[in-house]
């Protein structure tokens, strides 16, 4: 392959490629939904272990093992866990649900480490004046702890997204048939038969994270510059 010159000639066939699409559509939905559940197990987890700040408990222990086991054991024993439910439910099939449970234990295990890192280092006497001064416990939660929580919360969310929408190897292992994320299907152009479109995909997915971060980044500075007026 050859420079040939400037041309929006692979950005215009990316855009019929209807395998390309159609995994984009697929992770970023998979991506959303699951980072999502896993944001509110994960907090739920951590939540359960900030209790006592000088040991973790089992629950935030369990959800904690997806960091340290490799990716491929994890997704070769979710693919038998699959198999022996569907041999229970033979209606369900690989595909969408599968991929979300395994996205979906990935990510809680992240968000688990980033909110409890978080919640230990939240002053306790913050809750406790609160309900001194009579708020329900569910009051102070949203009130105290949920603001404080949000960075977390959203550096949680941001993470497990990213973790699903790049995975390959445990959608390898989870998807079915007619049911592909987009990483798998550039893996496999990669293998068959490689497209100057995955080019034209890698520069329009960097571009759009430039442009949010940079967005990020001016809404933050801008926020500074106004608390220091």
């Amino acid at each position: 392959m050859s420079w040939a010159g400037w041309s929006f000639k692979w950005y215009h066939l990316l855009f019929q490629n209807p395998l390309l699409m159609r995994g984009f559509v697929v992770s970023i939905k998979i991506a959303s939904i699951s980072a999502t559940f896993a944001t509110i197990l994960g907090t739920l987890c951590a939540s359960q272990g900030g209790a006592n700040k000088g040991a973790h408990s089992h629950l935030v222990w369990m959800a904690s093992l997806s960091l340290v086991i490799p990716e491929i054991v994890m997704g070769l024993s979710l693919l038998l866990f699959w198999v022996a439910i569907m041999k229970i439910f033979p209606q369900l099939t690989r595909g969408f649900w599968s991929i979300f449970v395994a996205h979906t234990t990935l990510g809680t295990a992240y968000v688990t480490a980033i909110v409890r890192s978080r919640i230990v280092s939240i002053d306790p006497a913050l809750s406790e004046a609160a309900m001194d001064l009579g708020a329900r416990p569910y009051k102070v939660f949203l009130a105290i702890k949920l603001p404080l929580l949000m960075p977390a919360l959203a550096s949680g969310w941001l993470l497990a997204f990213i973790l699903s929408f790049d995975d390959v190897v445990l959608a390898s292992f989870t998807s079915g048939p007619g049911y592909t994320t987009l990483p798998l299907v550039i893996f496999s152009y990669l293998k068959i038969g490689y497209t100057p479109q995955i080019n034209a995909l890698g520069s329009l997915i960097i571009l759009t994270i430039s442009l949010l971060m940079s967005g990020i980044w001016y809404i933050i500075y801008r926020r500074g510059s106004s608390f220091e007026a």
